[in-house]
């Protein structure tokens, strides 16, 4: 093995894996191509050389250098043949795909079809990559709008309001789920799990009638808008709502320590991986280190179970 490439998506995390893979790979003599835009660039072939130099101080910076898009066409078995053979062409021996079910998707592929060796580094903030305890970015994303809510809090509570604040997650609730009982919040409501609105506004009304003033109800964007909560809460309690929206800040943002080893671990793993003649894998960390997880195993859809998390933070508000 010569040459090495990179694919990411986009998430905290994802620029501190690309230092790990370079710096790793040049220490044992590797080169190291970086693709650009994802999927895309793999199948224009849109790649650029890295070396130690290009990564330096990106350890800390959000999102990722390599850019990244969504290629619906990658889809396609005559387009990935077209970017198969282009890292080929560029003489890459194996590719470090960083990101979630999508991107973990694609490598698999890439290895089943046209013997492309690659592993692949789980990277998303929802969480929710198979057989995974911690994907690389949920801690960040998690603290990003954790602190958005402790600033709502501080309004909720001095204008004597309850506050619908929606965060990321289409099919998983995990983000809305550990914001919940990190930020003391009274209830959640989750993709995973059927919600009692009816119970809920009872919950509010009966707790206004005991003099409670301030109430933050989290929702994940796969269950419910926070406009139609609101709406639903104002006309069953008759009290006043307000709706944050926290959106796309969430992705954003320096990573936390805890991703900024991960990373370190999980990059310098999946180079070694390849070096030693791996494929079709994906690096993650359990209690005793680094493991490969079969890309055909965390690439199935994931069953989530936060109903424990949700009675103790029933328990707690």
């Amino acid at each position: 093995m010569k040459r090495i490439g990179i694919l990411t998506r986009d998430c905290a995390g994802v620029n501190a894996a690309i230092r790990a893979v370079v710096r790793t790979a040049t220490s044992a003599g590797l080169e190291v191509l970086g693709v650009r835009r994802g999927y895309e660039g793999l199948v224009e072939g849109d790649f650029i050389p890295l070396d130690r130099r290009s990564v330096s101080n990106i350890i800390g910076r959000g999102g990722t250098i390599l850019k990244t898009s969504r290629s619906e066409r990658f889809l396609d078995r005559s387009v990935r043949e077209r970017a198969a053979a282009n890292l080929r062409e560029s003489r890459v021996d194996g590719l470090i795909v960083v990101g979630g079910n999508g991107s973990l998707t694609g490598a698999h592929l890439l290895a089943l079809e046209d013997g492309m060796r690659t592993v692949g580094i789980p990277a998303t903030i929802d969480n929710d990559v198979n057989g995974v305890a911690m994907t690389l970015g949920a801690d960040s994303a998690v603290n990003v709008a954790l602190d958005a809510l402790d600033k709502i809090r501080d309004t909720a509570t001095s204008l004597e309001r309850i506050f619908v604040v929606e965060v990321m997650g289409r099919l998983c609730g995990y983000i809305a789920m550990q914001v919940a009982l990190a930020g003391g919040c009274e209830e959640v409501l989750l993709p995973e799990r059927d919600p009692d609105f009816e119970m809920m506004c009872r919950e509010i009304k009966a707790g206004s009638a005991r003099g409670k003033k301030s109430w933050i109800i989290i929702t994940a964007e796969g269950r419910a808008r926070a406009s139609d909560i609101a709406e639903a809460v104002t006309a069953k309690t008759g009290l006043e709502t307000r709706v944050v929206v926290l959106g796309h800040v969430q992705r954003g943002g320096c990573p936390t320590a805890f991703d900024r080893i991960l990373a370190a671990r999980l990059g310098r793993a999946a180079v070694e991986a390849l070096i030693e003649g791996a494929t079709d894998i994906c690096m993650h960390m359990t209690e005793v280190g680094v493991s490969r997880l079969p890309l055909e195993v965390a690439i199935r859809e994931k069953k989530t179970e936060f109903e424990a998390d949700y009675r103790l933070m029933k328990l707690l508000s």
